[in-house]
């Protein structure tokens, strides 16, 4: 089959012209492309004999059809090692039919399919009915606290009343907390919690109900929604971020929270008195399925990296550092799952793309059921509280604070360039429960860098997040990117 040329590269949801070399080979084979055309990730297909299926999905690398941020060292790699990682990748997740963003969203419609089929009392056919924990077949407008600028539920309406702004944490601590006695210590430690962006479990609502407004509610935190609650008299310590905003300062009066960060004030023991609440009463855990099929793949890849949860925290960290070499394949597609779960929770709140879009105007991603800013704000709400009740828990037990955080990294200073050194362990030398603990698995932590104390301080003063820069090999870049 003729190689797609690279300069002819389709645009953004098009495919090849009918006219094309490639597209004529296909006809000419007896195979047809879906309405989608000839593209990056084209699929072709024969048309059924029976129960018998024909197709195949097709990535064309001179398109495009994978990006190195998400597939690193593909580009360099043999075509059976190319062959060899997307299909490790089709059989531990699904199969890839466009950015890992895309596969992600695909697998969550996949493992909670909207309908099934259901028998018809009355005249015994089967039927197309829901199916119980999925978000059904059609797409839900938000509530007004949930939209974004620029949707039409917030443009048409006029809405005032503030917007849920739960995200991952890019805190720096005040550079004049550091005491003397950590600016001494040489060290500054990175850790990593796996899975690179959270995966966590939560109550998103499950169908695609609207949200009630209620008013001056009593909170409840098995129900999920968006609630008016004013935060800002709770003092905690200035060492450590607020848990209540993503960048870590004191709230200074009422604003919307999802219900995990509203229950994790309750749970440090404040009472909370919401002012107004949007809530989804039928709710359900709609990502369980996904959580669990990405964290299997997860794992068992790193296992087939010699990364098994048998090893202790010292042959961890030594088989993480060589993990890398032992297969570069297999390395590849462990990238692509941490990739997955970012873009998968992403694409819950796809912004609108292209320059011509004016606000207000509907956009392609809206029309999904799967558009569900609510269930994005469940799970980075619920990731950062567990954040911040690791920080608080290692502050009890070692009396260490960090110096910054970042949705995906810790930065603790160190009197060694090594977790061994400043994690809790008891006297047996198990790890403590509670805090940071090292580990292959979802929850558990990897070092993600180390560098010298003085220059986490350095970038600190200059207004830098060491977190974002500890791997090292980059530039400092402008916090905005």
């Amino acid at each position: 089959m003729p190689t797609p040329p690279r300069r002819r590269s389709p645009s953004r949801g098009r495919g090849a012209p009918a006219d094309h070399p490639v597209v004529k080979q296909v006809a000419k084979a007896k195979w047809q492309l879906t309405q989608r055309g000839f593209g990056p990730w084209a699929r072709i297909y024969r048309k059924a004999q029976g129960r018998e299926r024909q197709c195949v999905r097709l990535a064309i690398l001179s398109w495009d059809a994978v990006d190195e941020r998400s597939w690193p060292g593909v580009a360099d790699m043999e075509p059976a090692d190319i062959a060899r990682v997307l299909g490790v990748y089709a059989q531990r997740v699904s199969t890839p039919r466009g950015s890992t963003a895309v596969s992600g969203l695909e697998l969550m419609t996949a493992l909670r399919p909207p309908t099934r089929a259901v028998q018809d009392p009355a005249t015994g056919n089967w039927v197309s009915g829901h199916n119980l924990g999925s978000l059904g077949t059609e797409p839900m407008d938000p509530a007004p606290p949930e939209a974004t600028q620029e949707h039409p539920v917030f443009v048409n309406s006029g809405w005032k009343g503030g917007f849920l702004n739960e995200e991952a944490y890019q805190w720096v601590r005040p550079v004049d907390l550091p005491t003397d006695e950590e600016c001494t210590l040489p060290f500054a430690v990175g850790l990593e919690p796996q899975y690179g962006v959270p995966c966590g479990r939560g109550p998103p609502g499950r169908r695609p109900v609207g949200a009630r407004a209620l008013r001056e509610p009593p909170f409840n935190p098995k129900i999920s929604g968006s609630w008016l609650v004013d935060l800002s008299h709770i003092e905690l310590d200035p060492r450590l971020p607020s848990p209540f905003t993503p960048t870590g300062e004191r709230p200074t009066g009422p604003a919307r929270y999802q219900t995990h960060t509203v229950a994790y004030a309750q749970e440090l023991g404040y009472n909370v008195q919401p002012i107004e609440a949007y809530l989804r009463r039928e709710t359900g855990a709609y990502l369980d399925p996904w959580h669990d099929r990405l964290k299997n793949a997860y794992v068992d890849t790193l296992a087939d990296l010699g990364v098994t949860k048998d090893l202790d925290d010292r042959a961890f960290l030594t088989a993480m550092e060589q993990h890398k070499q032992v297969d570069p394949a297999l390395a590849t597609v462990l990238s692509a799952i941490k990739a997955t779960v970012k873009g998968g929770v992403g694409t819950l709140r796809e912004r609108p793309q292209g320059r011509h879009y004016k606000d207000g105007e509907r956009w392609s991603a809206l029309e999904r059921p799967t558009w569900r800013p609510d269930i994005r704000a469940a799970v980075i709400s619920k990731a950062r509280v567990n954040m911040h009740r690791k920080l608080n828990n290692m502050a009890k037990m070692t009396g260490l604070y960090p110096l910054a955080v970042l949705s995906d990294c810790v930065v603790y200073p160190s009197p060694g360039p090594s977790p061994l050194d400043f994690l809790p362990y008891a006297a047996s030398g198990k790890p403590q429960p509670g805090g940071f603990r090292l580990g292959p698995t979802p929850g558990l932590a990897k070092l993600e860098g180390v560098q010298e104390m003085l220059w986490a301080v350095d970038l600190m003063e200059k207004g830098y997040n060491p977190a974002r820069h500890i791997k090292g090999g980059d530039a400092v870049l402008d916090e905005g990117e």
